[in-house]
């Protein structure tokens, strides 16, 4: 069979952010981004999910007006996946990029959403691309990928769910500028849901008490509370004209617990709210 190697041309417009997502900004996020990305030095965001990491992200690939190339991090994430691997297409043994690869050749943001999902021995291949020497080693077709100014690496995870076995390990996170994001204040959570849902302000202020009460509960029987995009979910449902405690229930409750009893006591928080 014929090798071949391919997939080197890519149309870096397809992984543009064409609109401007809607973000609100609760710090100085955005300035340390921009000055991260300015130094070439590789981003880590971190805090709890649905909190508007992934908003972010794209709000800078459109801000920044560069490609963003988003992977989404799990158990049976190999280092082939990341980089590429060969394939047998119509005959011909054929190389094909993976995410990372392609991100490096675009100059593209590389985003790795939940990264300690992902085993441990793939996420060392990041390494050589996060600290001066910016290359990925390719060594299936030694080739050594040089990131151009542009490319920027980024990661996430929710230190919140991680445990020994789960955390990140020090030899990855130093390499990194770290932004630690939360829940907003409720004021731009409330203003979040109303632009996002459409609600009124009064309800989108319920929406936003029930969370808290929800969050107050985290190590108390929830291993989170209600995040903003669950709220967001919830104002859906209700703008669609969903009663506000059903839909807290569908899209809040359910989401947070399995267990009756503790589904029994979120469901009479948002009883006591709306």
């Amino acid at each position: 069979m014929d090798s071949d190697i391919t997939a080197k041309s890519y149309k870096p417009e397809e992984y543009f952010v064409k609109n401007e997502p809607y973000y609100e900004p609760v710090g100085d996020e955005i300035e340390v981004y921009e000055a991260a990305y300015k130094n070439k030095l590789p981003i880590l965001l971190k805090g709890p999910t649905g909190c508007g990491k992934t908003r972010f992200m794209e709000y800078m690939g459109w801000r920044l007006k560069r490609p963003l190339i988003t992977v989404s991090c799990h158990d049976d994430l190999t280092a082939s996946d990341l980089v590429g691997r060969y394939l047998v297409t119509g005959g011909e043994t054929v190389w094909v990029d993976g995410p990372l690869a392609r991100a490096v050749r675009t100059g593209s943001i590389c985003y790795l959403d939940e990264i300690v999902e992902a085993r441990k021995d793939t996420t060392v291949v990041i390494h050589p691309l996060c600290d001066d020497r910016r290359v990925l080693p390719m060594e299936k077709i030694g080739e050594l990928l040089e990131a151009p100014e542009e490319f920027c690496m980024a990661i996430s995870y929710n230190p919140g769910y991680q445990s020994v076995l789960k955390d990140l390990k020090q030899s990855t996170r130093q390499r990194f500028v770290a932004l630690e994001f939360d829940y907003p204040s409720a004021a731009i959570e409330q203003k979040i849901i109303e632009k996002e849902t459409s609600v009124d302000a009064d309800t989108a202020k319920q929406l936003v008490k029930f969370a808290q009460m929800t969050r107050n509960l985290k190590g108390s029987g929830l291993d989170e509370g209600a995040s903003t995009r669950l709220l967001v979910h919830a104002g859906k449902l209700i703008q669609t004209g969903i009663n506000p405690v059903t839909a807290c229930k569908s899209s809040i409750s359910q989401a947070l617990t399995d267990d009756p009893e503790m589904l029994a006591a979120v469901n009479e928080l948002s009883s006591s709210v709306f």
